[in-house]
């Protein structure tokens, strides 16, 4: 049902392109209408107007993400079809198309490329943060392999913040709502000099968590989380240099309040020995287990980008390091019972170089080239937190340590073959390693042997410009995840010790696009199709022992399509979607987790001596769901102005929805609902536009759904959506 609306949805947005593009050569966006400016974004690593970038793209301004109540990255997915973000525990993992991981191990890295400003950040602990003083956020859909490299078979997700501005420039806000959420934004910005100018800015958050505890009734776990983030600008006109530095703190144990997931085929889906009063079902409650259970995270990030005018190009360097250190403690089988305490702490530190070129625009050949480095180094510790607290103490577990460099080199570049038809070819070449990695047993440590790659990712393109206002592209761009080293799981596993080498992930994409914009109507499509293969996946061996391999094969495809409409006296609409065909053609050895009182009582009885009670059975699959991705997703929005005592009032919202999905590895297991999620808005500006006030409402529908299902060999946890919520923000800006 849900696939024959995606492909209806996309006809008739297509039916509906064909009317601005016959009227666009009578009134192009640059003939002096009033109609609004055409989207200008960056996928291309230099500013153009989206209709002439040949890449699926959710270009989102600060208005689309107010309107939609957008205040954490995360929160991109209800407003950019086909996007995910999923987590494990601390851990967050952005799915593009169906592309996407659930490794969490020492140089896993992710398969969506996540940059600020131009830096890359590739943390899974650090994915999903709060957006301060952003300009807009970019989603690139399908392989960015040539433009960004290692790990963006998926995609990216570009956030654009505000630069220091040489005029005196503020804001400040504040929101209270239910759980006793408060939320407050700071940011101020002026010239020092002529020529050197200044900001600083800094949140703060913090609330109850909805989940009641089963034992008491009350809401007694907090989050509180802050940061910081200031910059120098000196802009000598042919010549820049912009210095920033954040600092990030957060506590936040929201993402382990677990109740047990009730799975279809396993039932309730908790220890087979524990007594149901010590765990719970319902999404609004959680184990007081979990009582121990915590997440804290301390973040630096040192950032320096220069740009200087040569004439014939631009050139820009981007220098960044960062430095992030989480302590972690998870009640793995979700009950009060203290079965099993898993303390994970994670110390992250990442240098990046870019040197970056670009052609100045109004040439037939357009270019970027570039060359990258990247340092990356993940190291995991892992502990027995059972007798913490008692006063034991942490038992020392082991822990990995996978140091990862990688060097690249790049050029794309586009070719006006004539005023109407577009080549563009690009290449890159990456040279990845991993060198000095290890792991521990207790605290011993046992090196491994060296990993190293190289890679070619190339591009290709062709569009042509039937009017100034519209595109028709057909593009080939291939990806890859770099090779990972599973010093988390087979290197420590007897009685060999061996380590499975893990190959690049590799897609191979095809798009057919059309994009049109006269500025009150801007629309894009596109079909995809995707062949997958080497599909990094976690599973367990025959003997029961952790390991990642290169299991599945896996074929994508789809149509995508996205309206924007200014209607005039102050209405506008948006609307998108996308279909989804994922699976995995072939997955040998796919982890399916079953009951180890499916195995006979001498299993069961053995199990329980060990306090587990499933085990992940190796299985061939054939032609079963991706994980993570969900065959239809979707949003309508909406915003009106009017003038309303004297100042002005804007009414907004966003509906979002999404259809059933599997979060198991294996695509056949632990199911999450289709579900709908409506965010609202009313916000009312004075005459000079600098105070306001604001009512807003997230999840008006009450919608409960599973958003997180952590599986393990102890049981199942499930974290589930927050109830309906409201809230009241004011602000003042100058």
């Amino acid at each position: 049902m849900m696939a024959r609306l995606a492909f209806l949805f996309t006809a008739s947005a297509i039916a509906m392109a064909a009317v601005p593009a016959s009227a666009q050569d009578a009134a192009p966006a640059d003939a002096g209408t009033d109609t609004a400016p055409l989207i200008v974004v960056t996928a291309q690593r230099r500013e153009e107007a989206q209709i002439d970038v040949p890449i699926s793209i959710t270009a989102l301004d600060r208005n689309a993400l107010e309107t939609a109540n957008v205040t954490e990255l995360s929160d991109i997915q209800t407003v950019s079809p086909a996007l995910r973000f999923d987590r494990q525990s601390q851990f967050v993992q952005p799915t593009i198309r169906g592309i996407g991981t659930s490794i969490t191990t020492a140089g896993g890295g992710s398969n969506v490329g996540i940059y600020v400003d131009n830096f890359y950040s590739p943390n899974p602990a650090e994915a999903d943060f709060d957006l301060l003083n952003v300009n807009s956020v970019q989603v690139l859909k399908g392989p960015q392999g040539t433009l960004f490299g290692r790990n963006t078979t998926g995609g990216a997700i570009l956030v654009q913040t505000a630069d220091p501005s040489f005029q005196p420039a503020g804001e400040f806000r504040a929101s209270y709502g239910s759980f006793h959420q408060l939320r407050t934004q700071a940011y101020y910005s002026n010239g020092i000099t002529e020529n050197i100018a200044f900001d600083v800015e800094g949140g703060y958050s913090t609330g109850d968590a909805f989940q009641r505890n089963i034992a008491t009734g009350d809401r007694d776990r907090r989050y509180r989380n802050w940061q910081v983030r200031t910059g120098l600008l000196f802009d000598f006109g042919s010549f820049s240099a912009k210095a920033r530095y954040q600092h990030v703190e957060t506590d936040d144990p929201r993402p382990l309040l677990y109740n047990i997931y009730v799975d279809d085929d396993l039932g309730v889906a908790a220890p087979s020995f524990a007594p149901a009063v010590t765990y719970t079902t319902d999404p609004d409650y959680y184990a007081p287990g979990q009582d121990r259970s915590f997440v804290t995270t301390n973040n630096d990030i040192f950032q320096l980008t220069l740009e200087a005018d040569l004439g014939f190009a631009d050139l820009a360097s981007f220098t960044q390091y960062r430095e992030q250190d989480v302590d972690a403690s998870l009640d793995l089988d979700k009950t009060a019972i203290t079965i099993f305490q898993f303390g994970l702490p994670v110390f992250n530190k990442t240098f990046t170089q870019e040197f970056l070129l670009t052609s100045k625009p109004g040439s037939p050949l357009q270019y970027t080239a570039g060359l990258f480095y990247l340092f990356n180094s993940d190291r995991y510790e892992t502990y027995v937190d059972n007798g913490v607290a008692q006063g034991f103490g942490r038992f020392r577990l082991g822990g990995s340590e996978a140091p990862t460099r990688s060097y690249a080199a790049f050029i794309d570049a586009t070719y006006e073959v004539t005023p109407s038809l577009f080549v563009t070819a690009g290449l890159r070449y990456a040279h990845d390693t991993i060198e000095d990695a290890y792991y521990n047993v207790g605290t011993d440590e046992f090196y491994v042997d060296d990993v190293k790659g190289d890679k070619f990712t190339p591009r290709l393109v062709v569009r042509y410009k039937p009017g100034d206002s519209s595109s028709i592209y057909a593009s080939y761009a291939k990806g890859y995840k770099a090779a990972i080293l599973d010093v988390g799981g087979s290197c420590q596993n007897p009685p060999d010790f061996s380590c499975n080498d893990i190959s690049p992930e590799d897609v191979d994409a095809f798009e057919l696009g059309f994009k049109t914009d006269n500025g009150a109507l801007s629309f894009e499509a596109a079909a995809f199709y995707y062949d997958y293969k080497n599909l990094q996946v976690s599973l367990f061996t025959d003997d029961g022992r952790a390991a990642i391999i290169n299991a599945a094969q896996s074929e994508i495809y789809g149509l995508e399509g996205a309206v924007a409409l200014d209607l005039g006296s102050g209405f506008s609409f948006n609307a998108g979607g996308a279909y989804v065909h994922g699976r995995y053609t072939e997955f040998p050895g796919a982890p399916v987790y079953t009951p180890c009182a499916d195995f006979g009582p001498e299993a069961a009885a053995a199990c329980a001596a060990n306090g587990i009670s499933y085990q992940a059975v190796p299985t061939d699959l054939e032609d079963v769901d991706m994980q993570r991705t969900p065959e239809f997703t979707g949003n309508i929005g909406a915003r009106y102005e009017v003038d309303l005592g004297g100042g002005s009032l804007a009414l907004s919202g966003n509906l979002y929805y999404t259809s059933s999905f599997f979060f198991g590895p294996s695509g056949t297991q632990f199911k999450g609902g289709d579900y709908e999620v409506l965010a609202l808005r009313g916000e009312w500006s004075d005459p000079d536009d600098r105070f306001f006030v604001a009512l807003f409402g997230d999840n008006v529908t009450d919608s409960r759904y599973v958003n997180q299902v952590q599986y393990n060999s102890f049981a199942m946890g499930a974290t589930w959506s927050q109830p309906r919520s409201w809230g009241v923000e004011v602000g003042y800006r100058y």
